[in-house]
């Protein structure tokens, strides 16, 4: 077993010493903030004394030939944002976090990783900073592929301590730290339906409400009345989300898209696709209007089912906002992620998504989104984008905005769409019409095309 420290303030100067593979499996939750589920974390640590750092978390690629190129631009985007942001870091901690399909074969999870997990290795080798432990967790056991001594570290793995036994556990809680159950329960909370009967139900509402919506949106006149409709009914919406009472999450969600219909989903849905639109409803961040907007925003990414996805970008990005204004980082990073999932090029959620993750105070935003909303007007997308990102250029004709890969906290990798090979495709019936084969849907790729070439629309 390889005996080191690593420390981490949890509040104030508290420092935490962590002693081995048993403490650091133990530590990752309060870390991330959730338990990470197929997935890869890397942390930087820093000093003699391994002070936790930057962090990184992706999905761990199911295709064996992409470990070796994900895993270089892994080591390459935590070792340059660690330079940017706190200095080079003096080593790395890995984590591969996999359980077995049926919860009995820990160990076979384990080797089928480790070619991974020697990549990953090599590659930060090759910057130049040591990895000082890699550790493969499944099925509630940790294993270290870097220590070979089997007295320590055997076949069969360790098991994981128990929840809540632990020194980290301890100053967790006396911290005010919450581990939010899992990376897949967070997610769950905002991916579309799946229901056969729901999803039906919801695609045909934003069926019907395109070929109305749409050319309104490519109309500089009619577009302002589109924005004061759809923002309109989202405050009714969100009004009538306020009135329930707060319940657990899985009965939260589940009656809140009780309390919204399909049309009204479909309405708001398409009416935020207008980026200005969106930035109006960004305003609604502080206080119980932000938790009302909350549960509003993730009961819409819910409704962008089937051919829709795309469309719960601007939801998920607004969710991620929210989030992130309110204090909940780790539910902002999942937000922000699955919106990038969604629209790789999504511009809002690629600047939140670098904001959030490098740790920036997201007040300069709120005040320019109070300041527009006691005026009465729109920020407008130049003036969120500038807030967000200082060092573009504002006398440019058009705003420069660098290309962010979000690769912290599951996003895709060099803005590229990757759709898992178990993914559902949902297919058109025979004689339905769906928006990317009828006249809506052609109008549809009117307004993204549009949006992309400088538009209000999409960004």
């Amino acid at each position: 077993m390889n005996k080191h420290h690593e420390s981490t303030g949890l509040a104030g100067e508290q420092q935490i010493t962590l002693r081995g593979p048993a403490e650091l499996a133990d530590a990752l939750p309060y870390l991330m903030g959730f338990y990470p589920n197929d997935s890869v974390v890397m942390v930087a640590l820093h000093g003699g004394r391994g002070r936790f750092g930057g962090r990184l978390r992706l999905g761990i690629p199911q295709v064996p030939g992409e470990w070796g190129p994900v895993a270089a631009q892994l080591a390459e985007c935590l070792v340059s944002e660690s330079e940017r942001r706190e200095g080079r870091p003096d080593a790395i901690v890995i984590f591969l976090c996999q359980d077995s399909p049926d919860g009995s074969g820990g160990r076979q999870v384990m080797e089928r990783l480790r070619p991974f997990a020697q990549r990953l290795r090599t590659a930060c080798g090759a910057l130049d900073v040591p990895v000082l432990e890699a550790l493969c967790i499944s099925d509630s056991r940790y294993w270290s592929y870097c220590c070979p001594d089997t007295r320590c570290c055997p076949d069969r793995g360790n098991p994981l301590a128990m929840p809540g036994t632990t020194v980290m556990a301890a100053a967790a809680a006396y911290a005010g730290v919450h581990v939010r159950g899992t990376l897949r329960d967070m997610e769950a909370r905002l991916q579309p339906w799946r229901t056969p009967a729901a999803v039906t139900a919801q695609e045909e509402a934003l069926d019907r409400a395109g070929p109305a919506l749409i050319p309104r949106l490519l109309d500089e006149r009619a577009r302002g009345e589109v924005a004061a409709e759809t923002l309109r009914l989202a405050r009714t919406l969100m009004d009538r989300i306020e009135e329930t009472q707060p319940a657990p999450p899985g009965l939260s969600d589940a009656g809140d898209d009780q309390l919204i219909g399909s049309d009204e989903a479909a309405a708001v849905i398409l009416g935020l696709q207008d980026r200005e639109t969106r930035d109006k409803a960004a305003a609604w961040m502080e206080g119980a209007e932000a938790q009302a907007a909350l549960r509003l925003w993730r009961t819409l990414a819910r409704r962008c089912v089937g051919p829709y996805g795309e469309h719960a970008a601007a939801p998920l990005t607004l969710a991620g906002w929210v989030s992130w204004s309110t204090g909940d980082e780790p539910g902002a990073r999942v937000a922000l992620a699955l919106a990038l999932r969604a629209d790789p090029d999504y511009t809002f959620a690629q600047l939140l998504h670098r904001a959030c993750n490098e740790g920036l105070d997201p007040e300069a935003l709120r005040r320019c989104l109070r300041e527009a909303a006691d005026q009465g007007t729109s920020p407008g997308a130049r003036a969120v984008e500038a807030v967000m990102d200082p060092a573009a250029d504002r006398g440019a004709a058009s705003l420069r905005v660098r290309r962010v890969r979000p690769l912290p906290d599951g996003g895709r990798r060099r803005g590229r769409a990757h759709r898992r090979p178990d993914a559902e495709r949902v297919k058109a019936s025979p004689g339905s019409p769906r928006p990317w084969t009828s006249a809506a849907g052609r109008r549809a790729r009117e307004a993204r095309r549009y949006g992309r070439r400088g538009s209000r629309a999409r960004r």
